[in-house]
């Protein structure tokens, strides 16, 4: 009679435990983390640093997943695997009437970590064609700058790429170089067409960093 008890005492206790678990709705949400990519090619010309050789430009994007954090192969152009491309100081989005994807950008005027959500003002441009694009090229008009000069770009300090990626989510991005290795000062020999920059991914469709 006394195992009986025991074992209707334990039945009940584990069935209070299991429900309380089962009506828990409280979801743990993890910070969301800047990350870095450095010196990613955008068709680069000049000289090859890895062996001295001569590059020619081949005048293809390279593609990049901001969910993958990778380099999407341009034989997956056509499909929703990446969400930006660079080429030179170009940079498109997998999105519009020539893309495949939902993507589209809208650039804030701001500082990079202080941007904790996206406007309720902010409109997201698409690439409508190779020159009608989201992301407006020339210096001054979109994330960077030219110097005549001295033949050198320079990023617009305070300008936010806010991008919505080809599956619907969000990423903020801030250039940092456009050279290789990121040199503090930029000259002659400095290579061109390396992009570092860093960002942030948000994959739950939400407009909140």
């Amino acid at each position: 009679m006394n195992f009986l008890k025991v074992n209707i005492i334990l039945f009940f206790i584990i069935l209070s435990l299991f429900s309380c678990s089962k009506n828990d709705d409280s979801v743990i949400i993890l910070p969301l983390i800047a990350q870095k990519v450095s010196n990613l090619p955008a068709d680069p010309t000049g000289i090859n640093p890895s062996n001295g050789q001569p590059l020619a430009a081949s005048n293809r994007f390279t593609l990049f997943s901001f969910k993958n954090n990778a380099v999407v192969a341009n034989a997956d152009s056509a499909s929703n695997q990446w969400d930006i491309g660079f080429r030179g100081t170009i940079i498109i989005v997998n999105g519009g009437n020539v893309r495949a994807g939902k993507g589209g950008a809208y650039i804030y005027t701001g500082l990079f970590d202080e941007l904790k959500s996206i406007p309720e003002t902010a409109v997201f441009k698409t690439d409508e064609s190779a020159t009608n694009l989201a992301i407006t090229t020339g210096s001054g008009n979109g994330w960077y700058n030219y110097n005549a000069a001295n033949n050198m770009i320079s990023p617009i300090a305070g300008k936010v790429l806010v991008i919505r990626t080809a599956d619907g989510n969000y990423a903020k991005v801030e250039i940092l170089s456009y050279y290789k290795d990121s040199p503090v000062a930029v000259d002659a020999n400095s290579l061109a067409r390396y992009y570092t920059f860093r960002f942030i991914y948000q994959p739950n469709n939400s407009k909140i960093f």
